[in-house]
C-alpha cells in the first residue's frame, strides 16, 4: 500500500458565512470545470474493490494532466474570493455520477444533460460518460445571476467548464442524453434506504502466537546496530531526497532533522503562512505487525503513537485532529476467504479501539478512507496484507519558534525517560528480528503495548507545559525499537555522545532497551531548569537516566557501547542508492 496524504487551508468565512458550510438552492446550476472525461476513467472505482490478480490493469487510474490541475486550482480559489459559486466538490470515484448527485442532496434532487459534457473524443455511451473517473475535475453549483461572471472567469483562466443542468426539489437525480431520460433514481433509494445491508459475521478469538526465545545477552550493541539496519526501521532520506520537502519554504521543523539533516524527525511543522508564527503540525502512527495479537491495541497504539509524535514537536494536545486509512483484507467470508469471520471481527475491534481513545483524546477523526480488498492469488496461493491502520494527525502550535527536535543539544543537558516502560514486546522490532534469526518469522507474539488513556493525556499536558516554558532541549517519542533506537537517534542527530544507565527503567535489559509501551518520551533538559522541568512532572513516571557529553559514543552501562558514526552508516546504509 502507498499512502498519500494532502494539508490545505481555507478562510474562516467566505461570502459572510462558514466556509465549510454547503449549501445549494434550487435552480443553482450543476457546472463540471477542468478535464475532459474519456474511457480511460471508467475502472478505478471498479479495481480498488477487487482482488489483485495477473489479469488486474496495469494501468486502472487515469494519469493526471498537472498542467490543467494547475490552472483549474487556481481559478477556484479566485471564483471562491469572488463568491462565483456557492458550493464545490471533487469528482472522485464514480465520476459525476456521484459528485452530481450527493450534492444534489442539498437541495432535494439534480437533473442533468450529458450531451454538454466536454469528452476527449466522440463515441461514449452515456453510461461511460457519468461513471468515468477523469482526472482535475470538480463540480460546483454557480447560482444564475452569478453565470456570466463565472464563465467569463473560466474563459480568461483557461480552464474549460460545462453547465450540464440545475439543482432541484424533486427528490430524484434524473439524467438525460439529447433530451431522453437516461435514468432517474429516487433519492432516498440513492443515499438512504436503497443500499442493501449486509449482514457479515464477526468472530473473535484471540490468536495464540508464541513469542521467540530470548536469548541470555551480555552486549546488544551489535542487536541495536542490526536494528538500526532493518528495512522497517533503517532511514529512508535516499528517496525522500528525490522529493522537493521546501515548497513555498514555510516548514520550520523538516523531514530530517539532526547536525546533518538526516535523522528523520517525529513530526513535521509548517507556518500557516509568512506574516504569522501560528503553525500546523503533520505527524502519523502506523504499526501492522501488531495485527497478528490483537487489532484493538494495534489501534489505540497508532492513535497514541501519532497522537505523541505532535506533543513532542511542541504540537497543542487541545489542538489535534486524526485521519483513518485502513488497509484490510477481504473481510467478507467466502469460500476464497473461510477465515472472513475472524477478519470482520479484526476490523470491529479496530472500529471500537477507534471510537474509544479519539473520544477520550477528543481528537476527532475528520476524514479518512477505507480499502477492504487487499488480498491477491498469485500461482494458486492467497495472499493477505495484515490489518493496517494509518493514522495521520494534523496538530497546531501557537508559536512555531517553541517547536523542539528530536537530536540532543549541548553537552551536560540532562536525558530523561517519560512514561511507564513495561514488558511489552510483542511483535516489537527486536521480536521481529530475534524471530528472523531463529529462522521462526510467525513467532512474534507475547505482550503487545497497550494505552493507559489517563495517565498519558497528563503526560501530554505536562509536555504541552514543558514546551510552552521552552524548559525541552530535546523530545521525541520512543516507538519501533524502542529506548534502543530512541537513544541512537537522538545521539545520531546530535554531533555529541550520550552516557545513560536503564538500571530504573526496568528490571530487564530487553525491556529497557526494546519495549515498545506507548505515551513515553525521551528529553533533555538543561541543569538549570531541571528541577522546574521535574516539579512539572510531579506524580507522573519520570526517571533521569544520563547526560549529554561532548563524545562520539553513546554508552549505555552494561548493555552497548556505540560510535556515533557507526551508527549514522548502519542507519542509511540499507536504502542507500535504491
Amino acid at each position: 500500500m502507498v499512502y498519500c496524504g494532502t494539508l490545505g487551508t481555507i478562510p474562516v468565512e467566505v461570502g459572510g458565512r462558514p466556509s465549510e458550510r454547503k449549501e445549494i438552492e434550487v435552480g443553482d446550476w450543476v457546472v463540471m470545470c477542468g478535464g475532459r472525461i474519456g474511457k480511460d476513467g471508467i475502472h478505478g472505482a471498479t479495481f480498488s474493490s477487487e482482488e489483485l490478480r495477473t489479469e488486474s490493469p496495469a494501468q486502472a487510474v487515469q494519469i493526471g494532466d498537472p498542467l490543467t490541475q494547475r490552472k483549474l486550482y487556481e481559478f477556484i480559489l479566485e471564483a471562491r474570493d469572488t463568491g462565483l459559486f456557492r458550493c464545490i466538490t471533487d469528482n472522485g470515484a464514480g465520476g459525476i455520477s456521484c459528485s452530481f448527485g450527493e450534492m444534489g442532496k442539498y437541495s432535494g434532487g439534480c437533473e442533468c444533460e450529458l450531451e454538454g459534457a466536454p469528452v476527449k473524443y466522440e463515441g461514449l455511451q452515456p453510461w461511460e460518460v457519468l461513471v468515468s473517473e477523469a482526472q482535475e475535475r470538480m463540480t460546483l453549483a454557480v447560482q444564475p445571476e452569478q453565470r456570466a461572471a463565472f464563465e467569463a472567469l473560466a474563459k480568461q483562466r483557461d480552464v474549460e467548464v460545462a453547465f450540464m443542468g440545475t439543482f432541484n426539489d424533486s427528490g430524484y437525480f434524473t439524467v438525460k442524453q439529447e433530451g431522453m431520460v437516461v435514468a432517474s433514481l429516487d433519492m432516498n433509494f440513492l443515499y438512504e434506504d436503497g443500499c442493501p445491508t449486509l449482514d457479515m459475521p464477526a468472530v473473535w478469538k484471540a490468536p495464540t502466537v508464541e513469542a521467540p526465545v530470548v536469548p541470555e545477552t551480555a552486549d546488544f550493541s551489535e542487536v541495536i546496530l542490526a536494528l538500526l539496519s532493518d528495512l522497517n526501521l533503517c532511514s529512508r532520506e535516499y528517496k525522500s531526497r528525490m522529493y522537493d520537502g521546501e515548497v513555498k519554504g514555510l516548514s520550520v521543523v523538516k523531514p530530517f532533522v539532526g547536525s546533518q539533516a538526516d535523522v528523520p524527525s517525529d513530526a513535521t511543522v509548517l507556518r500557516v503562512d509568512y506574516k504569522s508564527d501560528r503553525g500546523a503540525v503533520l505527524a502519523e502512527g502506523i504499526n501492522p505487525w501488531y495485527s497478528d495479537i490483537d487489532t484493538y491495541a494495534m489501534t489505540t497504539s497508532v492513535i497514541d503513537e501519532a497522537v505523541r509524535r505532535v506533543i513532542a514537536v511542541g504540537g497543542d494536545l487541545d489542538r489535534i485532529a486524526i485521519l483513518d486509512n485502513f488497509c484490510w483484507p477481504d473481510p467478507v467470508e467466502s469460500e476464497k476467504t473461510p477465515d472472513g469471520a475472524f477478519k470482520m471481527a479484526q476490523l470491529v475491534r479496530s472500529c471500537k479501539a477507534l471510537y474509544d481513545l479519539t473520544t477520550l483524546y477528543k481528537t476527532p477523526a475528520v476524514s479518512g478512507k477505507d480499502s477492504c480488498k487487499n488480498d491477491s492469488t498469485r500461482g494458486g496461493k492467497k495472499i493477505s496484507i495484515p490489518p493496517t491502520l494509518l493514522i495521520s494527525a494534523v496538530g497546531q502550535m501557537v508559536d512555531v519558534n517553541q517547536a523542539v527536535t528530536m537530536p540532543f543539544k549541548a553537552v551536560d543537558d540532562m536525558i530523561y525517560v517519560i512514561g511507564e516502560t513495561k514488558a511489552e514486546l510483542g511483535a516489537s522490532s527486536y521480536y521481529r528480528w530475534l524471530a528472523e534469526q531463529q529462522g521462526a518469522a510467525e513467532a512474534i507474539g507475547g505482550q503487545v503495548p497497550e494505552v493507559n488513556g489517563e495517565q498519558a493525556l497528563s503526560i501530554y499536558r505536562a509536555m504541552n507545559g514543558a514546551t510552552r516554558q521552552e524548559l525541552l532541549q530535546s523530545a521525541t517519542t520512543p516507538t519501533k525499537g524502542g529506548l534502543a533506537l530512541a537513544l541512537a537517534l537522538a545521539t545520531v542527530g546530535s554531533g555529541k555522545g550520550a552516557e545513560v544507565d536503564l538500571s530504573a527503567i526496568s528490571e530487564g535489559a530487553v525491556t529497557a532497551l526494546f519495549s515498545e509501551s506507548n505515551s513515553r518520551f525521551l528529553v533533555s533538559v538543561k541543569p538549570d531548569d531541571a528541577a522546574v522541568f521535574e516539579s512539572l512532572f510531579a506524580g507522573l513516571p519520570l526517571i533521569l537516566i544520563g547526560r549529554v557529553n561532548a563524545g562520539e559514543v553513546l554508552t549505555i552501562h552494561g548493555l552497548a557501547t556505540l560510535d556515533r558514526e557507526t551508527m549514522r552508516n548502519r542507519f542509511k546504509a540499507t536504502l542507500q542508492g535504491v
